[in-house]
Formats: structure tokens, sequence, C-alpha cells
């Protein structure tokens, strides 16, 4: 089932995908005829990109040769992409030579330079971890493992957020926007399968969330595509209640599939206060009165 799903990431499959989104309005076209489809026609996206209505049908096809930078700018203008689907679209249409190597590889991107891990545990403020394109959360400081998972206490394969969103039954109370979380999770998943089509390790995830999660099946039926970059983010704590942060993404120097991920509070905010709370636990022989507590009674 996992080799099925990863076959249906196609070209094709996202060209379709994204023509269904964008309304003949949105492109500049007057509606015409009945329309069984949502979204643009074929050949109102060949006309919009300049193509014959042919070439197009064999780009869903995969029938046609590879397409030019000029057609695939021109296809991200009429589909109206962003910069993440912009660049899923030239993954897809530029997809990596299956090879021996790519075939038996099983842990792509799990070495993680020690300097790296030493920079994350080195943050004592603020939560940090570094995380793969799979979502498999390599390094993390005293603060994450506090408030996001115990990351120490986790085997390996479990110390992946794909798999604690959609199949940890506590992933609501950690993760309070879950829907967004959910959404933009698989969205990461997508843009990775891109890359990696044949990372075995990935396809094995997808197949694995797919089997687990109605939910994550319907998500990944929509091609959505999500680059981590920033926002705010709301968790959930059994200590200190719920917690508002803002998350920072940065690419690791010669590591082009880690992504160090920092959660920072307002200086002087109820988050970055309840931060300071949870950090004095995770400290041998302090107090364990809840963070409710401490603030009653200095209220």
């Amino acid at each position: 089932m996992a080799d099925m799903i990863m076959i249906t990431d196609s070209l094709g499959d996202y060209l379709r995908a994204r023509r269904a989104l964008v309304s003949p309005a949105d492109a500049g076209l007057q509606p015409t005829g009945r329309r069984r489809v949502p979204g643009l026609r074929r050949e109102e996206v060949a006309e919009l990109v300049g193509l014959s209505t042919d070439y197009y049908v064999r780009l869903e096809q995969g029938r046609a040769d590879r397409p030019s930078d000029e057609v695939l700018n021109a296809l991200s203008r009429a589909l109206r992409l962003g910069s993440a689907e912009r660049a899923h679209l030239y993954d897809l249409a530029r997809p990596p030579r299956r090879t021996t190597a790519t075939a038996t590889v099983t842990a792509r991107g799990e070495t993680l330079r020690h300097a790296l891990s030493q920079v994350v545990q080195a943050i004592p403020t603020t939560p940090a971890v570094i995380m793969n394109d799979r979502n498999d959360v390599l390094a993390w400081n005293h603060l994450a493992a506090a408030l996001i998972a115990d990351f120490p206490k986790l085997a390996p394969r479990e110390r992946n957020m794909a798999r604690r969103i959609f199949l940890d039954p506590h992933a609501h109370r950690v993760h309070l926007d879950w829907d967004e979380a959910a959404r933009t999770t698989v969205g990461m998943l997508r843009m990775a399968a891109g890359r990696q089509p044949h990372d075995p390790e990935l396809v094995r995830l997808i197949g694995e969330l797919s089997l687990g999660s109605p939910t994550f099946r319907t998500l990944w039926a929509s091609h959505h595509v999500h680059e981590k970059t920033h926002g705010p983010k709301r968790f959930g704590h059994p200590v200190v209640g719920d917690i508002t942060l803002h998350y920072e993404t940065f690419q690791a120097p010669g590591a082009a599939h880690h992504l160090l991920v920092i959660y920072t509070a307002p200086p002087g905010s109820p988050a970055e206060e309840a931060l300071n709370f949870l950090g004095s636990l995770t400290t041998p022989g302090t107090a364990t009165r809840t963070h409710r507590e401490k603030r009653a009674e200095t209220s």
C-alpha cells in the first residue's frame, strides 16, 4: 500500500489537484458552458500557459518530455502557486533517478553532527529541536523535552512528530491547533516525498500513517504542500497550561535535510514566565508546584 501511495505523488496528479483549486474568474477567464469538474479545464490551463492542449494533456498523463523552466514558470503563474508549491512542482517535474544507493539507504539524514546536537542543548531558556524532513526529531534541549514530548524516554522511531500528531491519542492535548498542525505536517511530508521519492523510510512512514489515520489519508489526497518557516504555535501542558510561542526555522549548515526549530516567547509575557517555570522544574531539587499555584501566590 505504501508504494502505491508514493506512486500517486506524480506531476500529473499534482497538476490536476492544483488546477481544481483555480476558478476561471481567478485566472481572468470568462466561464463558458456547463462545467463537469471544479476549477480550470485542461484546455484553459494550456491557453494560459501558451501550450497546445495536446502537450498539456501529455504532461498530466506523464507522457511528455522533461518540461522546460519556461513551461514550469508559466504553470506556476497560471495555477497561482506560492513558493513552496512552485518548488514542489519542480521536484515532481525533475525527479531523481532511482539507483541502487537510493534503494538501499534506510537512514538518510539520521546522522547528526555532534556539534549541532551541542548547539541545541546549549540553548538554555527556550525549546529547540533539530528535525529532518521526515519529521524525525534528531536532537532536543531540556525545555523541548519538557514541553513537547519526553524524547529521551521514546524509542528512536517514536521521536517522529508526524507519528505523534496522527497516531498518539494525546496529541490534541499537546498541539492545541491540531487541525493546522496536521495539515502542515502532511504538507511537509509531501514536499519531502517530492524531493526524495525513493526514500524507503519515508515510504514506510507514509504507509503507516495512511493505514492508521483516516485524517492523514484525506489530507494526503489533497496534495497540499508546506515549507516549515516561522509562525505561532500553541501548546498545552499539564503543569503550565496553555502556552503560545513563536517558532523560527533554520536550515543547518552543510545538512540540507536538517532543520533547527527554535520556539520563543515575547519578553515579559505570560509565555516567557511559563517557560521559565517549566525550565526550573527540569533542575533537580526544584519545587513541584504547578505554574498556576505559583502565579496565584504572587497575584
